[in-house]
C-alpha cells in the first residue's frame, strides 16, 4: 500500500508489517488543519484494506509534543462558520477516531510532551499508549470555550479510566501527567526520554506483527465489540465465533471434522 502522498502527517514501514505514522507539523505543535484531518481520515480508511501493515505506531515526531490540539490560527473556512457547514467539519473530525476504531490493525501511539484536545483524542482512540515522563494529558477543549465531550472522548475516556476520573478530565479541562496516567491504566508503558518512545513501541509491535495476523484482527475486534456487550453471552458468542473462524483458517478445510460436516451439510 502507497501512503507517500501525504503532507501533514507522514508513513513508512519502518520493519517489514510494520507503518510508523508520523504527524508532521513540526511547527505548529502537530495542531490538527485542515490537511491534516483530511489526511488522516484517508489513512486510517486505506488501512481497512491493507493486509500488508500489521501494526501501527502513531507518532509525534520531531513536534515539541505529541499534538497541541486543533489549529486555531487557521480557523474556520467560510463554509463552516455556519451551523451546517460547522457540523460537517465536525463531523470530519470526529470520523477520525471512528476509523481509528474500525481499523484492523492495532495502533500504539508513541506520545512525548502533550497531548491536549484533538491529540488527547488520537491516544484514547489508540489502542495502547506508550508515553515519556514529561507527557500530560487533557480534555482541552473545555478550555476554549465548547463542550468537554469531544471527538470521542465522552465514549472513550470512562472506558479507560473510570466515570469517576472522566467526568473531572472533562469537566475541568485540566491536565495529567504520566504519573497519573499510568496509575489510571489510560498507558501501558512509561519511558524517560523521547529517544526511548520508538524502541519501546516497537517491542511491542513486533511481539504482535509475530502473531497471526487474522488472530490479530479478531482480537481487535472482539474487544470493540465487547466493551459494549450487552452482557456475557454476547460477549462470549463473538469470541465463540472468532475462534471457530481460526481454526478453519488455520487448518485445511478437508482435514478439519467441523469442515468434514460442514461440506457434508452442503
Amino acid at each position: 500500500m502507497d501512503y507517500s502522498k501525504y503532507e501533514a502527517i507522514k508513513a513508512e514501514y519502518i520493519e517489514p508489517n510494520i507503518l510508523l505514522l508520523t504527524l508532521n507539523r513540526n511547527d505548529r505543535y502537530n495542531a490538527l488543519s485542515h490537511v491534516m484531518l483530511d489526511e488522516l481520515n484517508d489513512f486510517y480508511q486505506r488501512l481497512k484494506d491493507d493486509r500488508e501493515t500489521r501494526v501501527v505506531i502513531l507518532y509525534g515526531g520531531g513536534a515539541k509534543g505529541f499534538c497541541a490540539g486543533m489549529d486555531v490560527a487557521e480557523g474556520l473556512t467560510e463554509e463552516e462558520k455556519d451551523a451546517y457547514g460547522f457540523l460537517a467539519y465536525q463531523t470530519r473530525m470526529g470520523e477520525i477516531q471512528l476509523h481509528m476504531h474500525q481499523a484492523p490493525q492495532p495502533i500504539i501511539a508513541a506520545i512525548h510532551g502533550a497531548a491536549a484536545g484533538a491529540g488527547f483524542s488520537f491516544a484514547m482512540s489508540s489502542d495502547i499508549r506508550v508515553i515519556t515522563r514529561d507527557s500530560k494529558f487533557s480534555a482541552f477543549y473545555m478550555n476554549v470555550g465548547i463542550g468537554g465531550a469531544d471527538m470521542c472522548s465522552s465514549y472513550k475516556l470512562p472506558r479507560l479510566i473510570g466515570t469517576g476520573r472522566a467526568y473531572e478530565m472533562l469537566l475541568t479541562g485540566d491536565f495529567i501527567n504520566a504519573d497519573e496516567a499510568m496509575n489510571l491504566g489510560f498507558a501501558s508503558r512509561c519511558v524517560e526520554a523521547k529517544a526511548d518512545l520508538i524502541p519501546e513501541a516497537l517491542k511491542i509491535a513486533r511481539k504482535i506483527a509475530s502473531k497471526n495476523p487474522l488472530a490479530v484482527r479478531l482480537t481487535k475486534e472482539a474487544l470493540n465489540v465487547n466493551v459494549d456487550a450487552a452482557g456475557f453471552e454476547n460477549a462470549l458468542a463473538v469470541e465463540n465465533r472468532n475462534q471457530t473462524i481460526m481454526v478453519l483458517n488455520n487448518m485445511r478445510i478437508s482435514d478439519n471434522p467441523i469442515g468434514k460436516h460442514l461440506i457434508a451439510e452442503r
